[in-house]
């Protein structure tokens, strides 16, 4: 047994050894406080750490939570016998003493934490393998209904314990639509927007739902998963709008009165109304069970209908439902008086009016409910003053209001005016009306113009619209003032454009002729106008306008040289933007109005895109064309008469440039900071954004992803998440604690299919509280220590340089002056 024991040692030591486990302060050390993680399910007799023994410590005692997997050895190898567990246990907590020979502890004991790190080596499990739950039709959509619970084992902090639920089938389908939905992290299932509206316990009373469970956060391949079936009974909708409400106005009951009723459908909810009306006065109410009141009288001519809204809502003030509408229809009662619609209505009768013709219609309000007996009038005549030359001369309808000429014809020199009072009553009411009829002179006398002929008139094509360009006089000797002497000036030929208008002044009838539309020489140089002078009022019978009620004048329109005319403001063409150089693009079309030739020319074509056929429009490309620099392309067309005035005008020419695909795939921006704490102790992964610059109209851009260098594939994957994302993960954990440059190729997928190769630099570095910790380096542009001094001598020898320079200069200057100086003395005259 004893040799046994030390064989075990003496493998172990060996193992220890083979693996580095003796390098100093990495994998051994002195007896202290100490955590390690081990991942569940490795293979056993794996070694930990060993603790090194400080004299007179000749071995070591561990105790604790060892569940006789975790031993030590005398030399102080830690190590495990079998597989760990961690549903079992998550921690150990170990101690672990310094013997002497003797036995007795000379040092600790430390505590020794053993972390067991989770692996997936659970499935996921439903708490029930079928659940049974009830919707009702119109229910709110997304407001769960049901729930269904999992469980797994594992770490639920890591993807191993993270579950993930879908529905996998649904029956029946109809139309391929899914009524229901489920939170994939809570398991909570809810209608759809279309379940909401098309459930129908008529039509479908239940429903079946296979519903899965994965771990992994159901993103990866190795998932293990769990399916339960839930059967759903669909229940009919109670909550429904009432039926329309009437009452009637002005009641005197006490109030608050009930009305109508609205219910959810379960116990509990809160009640509120809704005014969209943002009335001023809203004179309704409804309590905590759904009874909606009037809570006070109502006035029909005030308002006649009210249309409001009834919210069910949940206890934390979530609308359970759609509002419904609510009807109230106010009833009339008789409580308002006909009105008459003035003080004194005025009408006018002309002396020779024949028995029976209409005089005018006395057309009184009743503000009580239309079409009903409460504003049903009826009309009597009470008094006429004068009563000559008898009484009763005129008559009203009952029902109408209208009246007319009785018994004779009226004579305004006898009575120019008369009086009438009018009875208005309804079934309760009378109001008394006063009408005045005027007697008015007939009209037998026809207007005469002052002269038919005005003469001939010559204005430019340009004369402005509204211009007064002729005055005209007709006369008519009936009543001044009257309907039958006023004068209406109509031109009846010579003007089929209708070009011209008269405005006549109501005080003496002049007619002043003016411009309503341009004149244009082009088309009428010469009009012969025709006028008529007729009255508002018809002629008597056997009186008949006759040629002095006409008149006429002759216009001549002189040229003025016009600007050329475009057909169309804006001119538009589609082309692709690959189209061939040369290729006719669009074309304009001009002409002036005297005739004269045009020639066509661009303005603002700036990219140089474009020319024009100088004579016939046509507009051409001149370079390549490209959507992306800018669509549509808009230049003016400047259209100029040949020969006249040169005068020119100017149109739009919009070019839309269809999209072809000609720009390859880019990062959607600089990613300069991506980075993974090392050491890793997992494999990770970075999220990256890709574009182009080409159009995509309704499914957007759908590239693909690869690691572009075969090198990398061991290390790096790439995995498409949309079509405009990916994420790049490590295969390993293995990695250095520095930057790695990935070169990632991504493919448009477009006709023709682009594809181009990017590189993203991720970083491995140490990792702080702020983030990736990098070591300062040596920057560019900053000198380094050595330069710093190098520079610095230079600069001072430079200096010693131009000082000794100078000095010598100095002395030299000085020894040429003391030269000249000697000779001076040598020639210089003695005086005498």
């Amino acid at each position: 047994m004893i040799l046994q024991a030390h064989l075990h040692s003496l493998c172990l030591l060996m193992l220890y050894l083979a693996t580095g486990y003796g390098q100093e302060g990495k994998f051994s050390g002195p007896l202290k406080p100490m955590t390690f993680s081990i991942y569940e399910g490795q293979e056993p007799s794996q070694i930990i750490f060993q603790f090194k023994a400080n004299p007179p410590a000749v071995t070591f005692e561990l105790t604790g939570e060892t569940d006789n997997i975790f031993k030590i050895e005398r030399e102080g190898l830690l190590y495990y016998t079998k597989a760990l567990d961690r549903e079992t246990r998550s921690t150990h907590n170990l101690q672990v003493a310094a013997l002497d020979a003797n036995g007795a502890i000379v040092e600790g004991p430390v505590p020794i934490t053993i972390e067991v790190k989770d692996v997936n080596d659970n499935r996921p499990t439903f708490l029930q393998s079928k659940y049974e739950g009830s919707v009702r039709q119109n229910s709110r959509p997304g407001k769960p209904f049901l729930y269904v619970n999992a469980t797994d084992l594992d770490d639920p902090a890591t993807p191993n314990g993270q579950l993930s639920y879908q529905i996998v089938i649904q029956l029946p389908m109809i139309n391929n639509v899914m009524y229901f939905q489920i939170n994939n992290n809570t398991g909570a299932i809810s209608l759809t927007q279309e379940g909401s509206q098309e459930l129908n316990p008529a039509k479908n009373p239940s429903y079946n739902l296979v519903i899965s469970v994965k771990d992994m956060g159901g993103q990866s391949e190795n998932s293990f998963s769990d399916t339960t079936s839930v059967d759903i009974i669909v229940t009919e909708n109670i909550w429904k709008a009432p039926e329309p409400v009437e009452m009637v106005e002005n009641s005197t009951d006490p109030h608050p009165i009930k009305i109508t009723q609205v219910q959810w459908n379960d116990p509990g909810a809160q009640y509120s109304l809704v005014d969209k009306e943002k009335l001023p006065r809203f004179p309704f109410s409804i309590d905590q069970e759904g009874d909606i009141y009037v809570t006070q009288p109502l006035d029909r001519e005030e308002k006649d209908a009210y249309v409001f809204y009834a919210v069910a809502k949940d206890e934390y003030g979530k609308p359970l439902s759609y509002p419904l509408e609510i009807h109230v229809k106010v009833q009339d009662i008789n409580d308002n008086p006909p009105t008459c619609p003035s003080p004194v209505t005025v009408f006018e009768v002309q002396e020779n009016e024949r028995l029976g013709n209409s005089i005018g219609t006395l057309t009184a309000h009743d503000s009580d409910e239309e079409n009903t007996a409460n504003s049903l009038l009826n009309y009597r005549i009470v008094e006429q003053t004068p009563k000559l030359p008898m009484d009763g001369l005129f008559l009203i309808q009952t029902y109408a209001g209208m009246l007319q000429l009785a018994k004779q014809s009226l004579k305004k020199q006898d009575t120019p005016q008369y009086n009438l009072t009018i009875e208005v009553s309804d079934k309760d009411f009378k109001t008394l009306c006063f009408v005045q009829i005027n007697v008015i002179d007939i009209n037998d006398q026809i207007p005469i113009f002052e002269k038919s002929d005005y003469g001939n008139l010559t204005l430019a094509e340009d004369t402005n619209v509204g211009s007064t360009i002729l005055t005209i006089q007709a006369t008519d000797a009936d009543e001044p003032f009257t309907g039958s002497s006023k004068i209406l000036y109509h031109v009846i030929k010579g003007d089929s454009e209708g070009r011209l208008g008269v405005d006549t002044d109501p005080h003496t009838n002049t007619g002043y002729v003016i411009i309503k539309k341009p004149l244009d020489f082009e088309t009428a140089a010469i009009s012969n106008i025709v006028f008529k002078a007729e009255n508002p009022e018809p002629l008597v019978f056997g009186v008949t306008y006759n040629a002095s009620s006409f008149a006429k004048f002759t216009l001549f329109v002189t040229d003025v040289n016009e600007a050329p005319e475009f057909s169309q403001y804006v001119f538009q063409a589609k082309v692709s933007e690959d189209v061939a150089i040369g290729t006719k693009v669009g074309n304009v079309t001009a002409k002036d109005p005297e005739g004269l030739d045009i020639s066509y020319s661009l303005r603002g074509d700036t990219r140089g895109w474009l020319k024009i056929d100088h004579v016939t429009g046509e507009i051409f490309s001149v370079a390549p064309l490209d959507r992306e620099a800018g669509s549509p392309y808009r230049v003016q067309v400047v259209a100029t008469e040949v020969g006249g005035s040169s005068l020119s005008s100017v149109s739009q020419f919009h070019l839309i440039l269809t999209d072809v695909n000609d720009n390859p795939p880019r990062l959607a921006k600089d990613y300069t900071d991506l980075y993974f704490c090392h050491p890793l102790s997992a494999p990770g992964s970075l999220i990256f954004e890709a574009t182009d610059d080409d159009q995509h109209l309704f499914r957007g851009p759908h590239f693909t992803f690869s690691i572009a260098n075969e090198n990398l594939q061991n290390d790096w994957q790439v995995s498409k998440i949309n079509g405009t994302h990916a994420q790049l993960s490590t295969r390993h954990t293995d990695f250095e604690e520095k930057e790695y440059v990935v070169l990632i190729r991504i493919n448009d997928g477009g006709r023709p299919p682009l594809e181009s190769t990017v590189s993203l630099t991720v970083t491995f570095c140490s990792c702080g509280e702020d983030g990736c910790f990098r070591p300062a380096g040596h920057q560019p542009g900053i000198p380094t220590v050595g330069m710093a001094v190098g520079i610095l001598l230079t600069t001072l020898l430079v200096i010693g340089i131009i000082l000794a320079v100078v000095f010598i200069r100095m002395k030299t200057d000085k020894g040429k002056d003391n030269v000249e100086s000697a000779q001076a003395s040598e020639v210089k005259p003695l005086r005498s």
